[in-house]
């Protein structure tokens, strides 16, 4: 008699939840939204100017109509600024009732990450202020946004 092996399958085996990100570079560090705010990826245009706003907004652009304030992730983070070049975007975002663009060096891609290796991020509140949380991808570390925490704290 042939001994063969016998492989468990567990037919009720759930497939892990994923979650899309938008990544994006500022520097050479690699970023990512929760793609479900995402609506739209424009090259930069000319963005008109709001006195007495906070360090962080650059203004409001018009998109297709539609007024949209605009912040720059760059003085968000408190790094120095740079010319913008033809890679630079506007991520424009979509939360609870609010639309707001997001100026970002380039974006890279869209991202599938299984729940559970999201790594939540326990550093110091400063530190860690926008962060939801660090994935590794291939080698390299990206670090997931809170985008409430961006936007209005």
């Amino acid at each position: 008699m042939v001994k063969t092996e016998e492989k468990a399958i567990n037919h009720n085996a759930q497939p892990k939840e994923k979650v899309k990100y938008l990544t994006f570079q500022v520097d050479n560090e690699v970023y990512g939204f929760d793609i479900s705010y995402v609506s739209d990826i424009n090259r930069m245009q000319e963005i008109t100017l709001v006195p007495q706003q906070n360090n962080f907004v650059s203004g409001v652009i018009n998109l297709r109509g539609q007024i949209i304030p605009v912040i720059e992730i760059r003085r968000r983070f408190n790094k120095e600024h740079r010319e913008y070049d033809d890679r630079t975007c506007i991520i424009v975002m979509n939360f609870e009732t609010y639309t707001v663009g997001v100026i970002v060096d380039t974006v890279l891609e869209v991202i599938a990450v299984v729940k559970d290796e999201i790594t939540s991020q326990k550093t110091s509140e400063k530190k860690s202020r926008f962060v939801q949380g660090i994935i590794k991808l291939n080698e390299q570390m990206v670090t997931l946004m809170d985008i409430e925490k961006l936007l209005f704290e």
